[in-house]
């Protein structure tokens, strides 16, 4: 039980190892199937752990430099929600050049989950930078000049942060002399007088170097391009899940682990609430599917971000659950995106029109993963925005409530754009010919929006739960 932590970095790096043994032309058959075989093993030690962690079972696993990993319930649903993502869009991509995708995939589904289960700073950074490069070949893998360029920004900026993170873990390893959460978190409650100038200057630099990654405004600056750029199957992995387990995560981890019972939320609460207002003000104005998925992203990880940085119980419950909702409609979206652009060779709104009478499940889905995002009940996204709204007004903090709800009016009206310019109205001259997506696009859409409402249905039952938990 003891190493259990450490299957989730083992088997995927088994898969890889699998996949590439035999000749080129088998490993090309055989690499989708183990790689979905890995991703399925991932969900399933998750839930096994979810299920432990829910009732106070802790697992860990010492490192020989002092580092642990360790499991909870926040890192067992986001373990579970990676490997949901990387399954489904696994499933998409089975077409030209499966084994390095494959590849890939399964290390950036590593990179997560050594960012999930590690109790360090540094070894944080280890991972998070594992992810990053692996998503930047991702991008790249189809050798096309957008993509080109939208690696190119990530590139830069994740250098950027880099730089950031490494001078704040310098900083804080001169004060603390340990980079373990634990210690960080002793150093900060105990300093007395203050912090030195040397630790704010970290903690700044460290929120700016995840919030980079994470993708959040002001520094959302690669994320359009890079998301509309990448291939299809790619898109889903970025915006479902590596901004998220990648960026996010880490300043959940941050706020939950480092910052608890520290009073310094207010800046990304901030940062949330820009990227909210932002992104949903810059979507409305988007021709191209993909762009308008992508600021729409923006938006909602802002959410999350918003939620984290109260930081109280009922936030950081919400924030977790709009963590998994994102992941699982947003990929439902860019899943649908990628059947759209599969089917008629475009994203560009203006050159559709109609189509839901030629592809009958996208566009039904896609009206399931639009509704949820703008949190229309009775949905999944309803019921996290809910949490995340409920506890700010519940923390005092009203404006920033009243911003969360009035946005979401703004999510349903872009949205509304896109359905009636893609699905709706009449069908666009030339686009006669059009069908359904194959079955690697219909069964992860399928898939993806009977979550989205089995959560939102089944979704008072897990109230009961956090009520038993103590959140309510």
């Amino acid at each position: 039980g003891r190493t259990m932590p450490a299957l989730f970095l083992i088997i995927p790096l088994a898969g890889i190892f699998i996949q590439n043994l035999p000749n080129r032309k088998a490993a090309l058959k055989l690499a989708p199937w183990v790689a979905s075989a890995v991703c399925m093993i991932h969900m399933a030690m998750a839930a096994t752990y979810g299920a432990q962690t829910w009732q106070g079972v802790a697992q860990a696993l010492r490192l020989p430099y002092g580092g642990s990993l360790e499991i909870d319930f926040m890192g067992a649903v986001t373990l579970f929600t990676i490997g949901l993502v990387a399954l489904l869009a696994g499933l998409v991509s089975v077409q030209k050049d499966n084994l390095n995708l494959s590849n890939l995939v399964l290390v950036s589904v590593m990179g997560m989950s050594g960012t999930v289960l590690v109790r360090d700073l540094f070894t944080l950074y280890i991972f998070l930078e594992i992810t990053s490069v692996a998503s930047w070949v991702m991008i790249t893998i189809w050798r096309e000049k957008d993509s080109f360029e939208g690696a190119f920004k990530y590139l830069v900026m994740s250098a950027v942060a880099t730089v950031m993170m490494l001078t704040a873990l310098a900083l804080v390893f001169l004060n603390v002399q340990a980079l373990d959460y634990a210690s960080v978190n002793q150093y900060l409650a105990g300093a007395q007088g203050g912090w030195p100038l040397t630790v704010k200057l970290a903690l700044v630099l460290l929120v700016a170097g995840f919030s980079i990654k994470a993708g959040v405004v002001p520094f959302h600056g690669w994320v359009v391009g890079a998301y509309s750029a990448a291939p299809p199957a790619v898109s889903v992995m970025l915006a479902g899940i590596i901004t998220k387990a990648g960026g996010v995560y880490a300043i959940m981890r941050l706020m939950h682990s480092v910052l608890a019972g520290q009073n310094v939320g207010l800046p990304l609460m901030v940062l949330g609430a820009l990227s909210i207002v932002i992104g949903a003000l810059a979507a409305i104005g988007q021709k191209d599917m993909k762009r308008m998925l992508a600021w729409s992203s923006i938006s909602q990880v802002g959410y999350i971000v918003l939620a984290a940085g109260l930081g109280t119980p009922l936030a950081m419950a919400g924030a977790l659950l709009h963590f998994f909702n994102h992941a699982t409609f947003k990929s439902l979206l860019f899943v649908n995106s990628a059947t759209v652009e599969a089917q008629t060779g475009t994203c560009d709104m203006d050159k559709l029109g109609g189509l839901a009478s030629r592809m009958k499940i996208t566009g039904g889905t896609s009206v399931v993963g639009f509704l949820s995002t703008a949190g229309v009940p009775p949905l999944s996204g309803f019921w996290s925005k809910l949490i995340i709204i409920v506890a700010l007004w519940q923390a005092g903090r009203q404006f920033y409530a009243a911003v969360a709800l009035l946005a979401s009016i703004l999510t349903l009206a872009y949205f509304l754009v896109m359905q009636r310019k893609v699905f709706f109205g009449k069908l666009k001259e030339g686009l006669e010919e059009i069908r359904e997506g194959g079955v690697k696009y219909t069964v992860p859409a399928l898939i993806l929006a009977g979550i989205t409402v089995l959560v939102g249905v089944l979704f008072p039952f897990v109230m009961l739960l956090l009520q038993a938990q103590g959140l309510f």
